[in-house]
């Protein structure tokens, strides 16, 4: 890992050269294949990762079995299951590596351990929580108040990895309209440009 990789997630201007060399130590490479599951339903987290490379997807299945795509995660973000991570319970997401890809761990005590003995970490750590909790309801908003084609612009204005290299029904249900709709979207898209 280069330092620059982690200073660019764990951004704070508490936080020194020598914290994050630090921080450095804590983590330990996990290189992943396609398909590969990090997290499944009913396990318990126990660790968190930075994104070097690859693209991710958490998912649930819904009541009627079918899969539906929650949230993405790429290169520089944290892959994180923050409910089951903190509040110490079984999840009832999936993690899943859409492409091969090359993680970062940090273990659940030595994330503890920082964040209580480094007050830049510590800030940090509230910093993002916040931010997470803002895209989350913003996502939820969005949900109701916007068209599916403009969920799917701004989507490829946000992200366009995703649009590049996730498979369409993951898009799909991420955006909350079916496989067709998507086509149909996908074209009128391409019309408005």
């Amino acid at each position: 890992m280069e330092l620059s990789f982690i200073q660019s997630i764990y951004q704070h201007p508490a936080l020194s050269q020598d914290d994050y060399q630090a921080l450095m130590q804590s983590h330990t490479p996990v290189p992943v294949r396609k398909n590969d599951f990090l997290l499944q339903e009913g396990e318990s987290s126990n660790e968190y990762y930075l994104i070097e490379k690859g693209l991710f997807r958490a998912f649930v299945t819904n009541y009627n079995g079918t899969e539906i795509t929650t949230h993405f995660f790429g290169p520089n973000e944290l892959l994180i299951e923050v409910s089951s991570l903190f509040q110490r319970i079984p999840t009832r997401e999936n993690h899943q590596a859409l492409t091969d890809g090359l993680l970062w761990k940090i273990d659940f005590e030595d994330f503890q351990q920082w964040y209580h003995s480094l007050a830049g970490f510590n800030e940090w750590g509230r910093a993002w929580l916040s931010n997470q909790l803002f895209v989350a309801k913003q996502r939820s908003v969005d949900m109701i108040t916007k068209s599916a084609l403009e969920r799917y612009t701004q989507l490829m204005e946000e992200k366009p990895q995703i649009l590049q290299t996730a498979p369409l029904k993951h898009i799909a249900s991420y955006l909350g309209v079916t496989d067709s709709s998507l086509s149909r979207i996908r074209k009128e898209f391409s019309v408005t440009l």
